[in-house]
């Protein structure tokens, strides 16, 4: 079984809305440290109403069932 990342439930993030916004995110446009961490292309976001981004993972699948099990409403962004 996959261990997936815990999201924030800061309620400053969200306020009484438990919406996520999913889209994908090019490899190239992260930080250093993060892209020496994956040979991929491409990762999916997810992130707050605010545009903070709480995690990335390798599938768009992935970042829906993360979302989910935190209790969050993902919606995609393009």
């Amino acid at each position: 079984m996959t261990d997936f990342p815990s999201l924030p439930a800061d309620e400053k993030l969200f306020g009484d809305k438990r919406i996520v916004y999913v889209r994908e995110v090019k490899t190239a446009d992260l930080p250093e440290e993060i892209r020496a961490q994956t040979t991929l292309d491409h990762l999916y976001a997810i992130h707050a109403p605010n545009g903070q981004v709480l995690a990335l993972v390798p599938e768009r699948a992935q970042a829906f069932v993360v979302a989910r099990q935190n209790e969050f409403s993902p919606v995609s962004v393009h």
